[in-house]
């Protein structure tokens, strides 16, 4: 083909997106997207901090043997680039308490913050150049999420993970302002480095929580690449061999919301903050049943509760149903409906303490599991919107109902940043920092984008 003819051919969907973020600049971002910044990160610290003593964490960190002077959040050991956004990607998912965007659903903050606070680190970029990436990472992995809703999921594959490289390399590149080839290139490379593969919850596998490590990786990798002349498959999403067909088992999907005004209108400014560290799909279930113990009923006056679920909740959530009433391990209890149900009506909240090896094996809360079942809903507004149900039959014949109309954190109940703010304090001291340490970290989240990045305050 001549380049003439090349020069003819229409953009693809990646050099449209691609031209979309060179546009941009750090100073016309919208307010709200720096408040939406700063509590991701908040959010991410804390989450990192909280994790930074558990084996998978550890695991990651002695794997990761390159020197430099990019922090890993939590620990007094610096990486290079790719070592940190691996590590600090593993610990900000890896107990599942991490932000979630509601249409995906993905975790964005878990990809994007690693891999665009380590490439800040190592080319010593300033606060406004990593908020400009953070704010395209995050709308790049939200759009990307609604172009095929729910089929990634359904092929038996981690969104977050499939969708989180081509996304970080988004945030990356638009961090360190390559020109809009350099990103599509990026795009191409880190679309073709995508994986996620999610069979990993009975068997106590840790491979779900390496994923957003890994698209951070790989981002920030792909980014690098391009920046140095490596060319990517410019059709790497719409593509007979791209990364739709490929994941999402088909490639006519809605581009439009990938691309259709984006540095016009910001998802992102939408991303829900988790309140319990599971499963996001649990939550408004969680609540009904906090609420369903507030009436005073004993779990053992239970005779069976049976929840209204949507269709596309039942393989991660409900099926096999007698696995997820008995999940064989605390990280399995996070994907489980009835162990969800169950613990937050025998707990009273679903936190960090929720799922531990005591609480599986708490002979109350596997009863109440054990009487927990589902029935699909035609109806169910899921993706659009996540609302729980449940309707508890007692021994003495009489029913009891309870509803969650959304999510709440996300959307249309927003956590408060007072809620935040408490929820990072818990986990920094969860992790065992001092008051004074959480402090400083809380202080450099809230400073984070005014100068230099400088992440000292995070090696403990």
């Amino acid at each position: 083909m001549s380049g003439a003819n090349v020069e003819q051919q229409m953009p693809s969907v990646a050099e449209t997106l691609a031209a979309a973020v060179a546009g941009l600049q750090p100073e016309r971002l919208p307010a709200a997207l720096r408040g939406m910044a700063e509590n991701l990160v908040l959010d991410i610290f804390g989450l990192c901090l909280a994790a930074r003593r558990t084996d998978y964490v550890r695991a990651a960190l002695d794997a990761s043997d390159g020197d430099g002077n990019c922090t890993v959040f939590g620990h007094a050991r610096t990486c290079d680039s790719s070592g940190a956004a691996l590590v600090n990607g593993v610990a900000a998912h890896g107990e599942d308490f991490d932000d979630t965007f509601e249409g995906g659903p993905v975790h964005a903050g878990a990809v994007i913050v690693p891999a665009v606070l380590a490439a800040a680190e190592r080319f010593a970029l300033d606060g406004k150049t990593a908020l400009l990436g953070i704010a395209v990472g995050v709308e790049t992995i939200c759009r990307l999420s609604l172009v095929a809703p729910r089929l990634v999921h359904k092929a038996g594959f981690h969104p977050t993970s499939v969708f989180g490289a081509p996304a970080a390399a988004a945030a990356v590149g638009a961090a360190l302002r390559l020109d809009a080839r350099q990103l599509a290139n990026a795009l191409g490379i880190a679309g073709s480095m995508a994986s996620g593969i999610i069979e990993y919850l009975a068997d106590g596998s840790w491979t779900k929580r390496l994923h957003p490590g890994w698209a951070a990786q790989a981002g920030l990798r792909a980014a690098l690449l391009a920046r140095q002349g490596f060319h990517g498959p410019r059709t790497v999403f719409e593509g007979t061999h791209g990364l739709f067909n490929g994941f999402a088992r088909r490639s006519d999907g809605n581009y439009a919301k990938l691309t259709g005004e984006f540095s016009r209108e910001w998802v992102a400014e939408t991303l829900a903050f988790k309140p319990f560290a599971c499963g996001t799909m649990t939550h408004p279930y969680i609540d009904c049943a906090i609420r369903l113990a507030t009436r005073g009923i004993e779990a053992e006056a239970i005779e069976s509760i049976v929840c209204e679920v949507a269709e596309g909740t039942v393989h991660r959530l409900w099926e096999p149903l007698a696995l997820k009433q008995a999940p064989p391990n605390p990280y399995a209890g996070k994907f489980s409906g009835p162990f969800c149900v169950a613990v937050g009506f025998v707990t009273g909240d679903a936190g960090l303490a929720a799922f531990t090896e005591a609480t599986v094996a708490d002979p109350r809360i596997r009863a109440l599991a054990a009487k927990v079942r589902f029935v699909v809903d035609p109806a169910n507004p899921y993706p659009d919107n996540y609302t729980g149900h449940l309707r508890a039959t007692l021994r003495d014949g009489s029913v009891v109902e309870e509803r969650q109309p959304h999510l709440r954190g996300g959307a249309h109940e927003k956590l408060s940043f007072t809620a935040i703010e408490a929820k990072f304090r818990a986990n920094a001291a969860f992790g065992g920092l001092t008051a004074a340490r959480t402090d400083a970290v809380r202080a450099l989240a809230a400073t984070l984008f005014d100068g230099p990045i400088a992440l000292a305050d995070l090696r403990v």
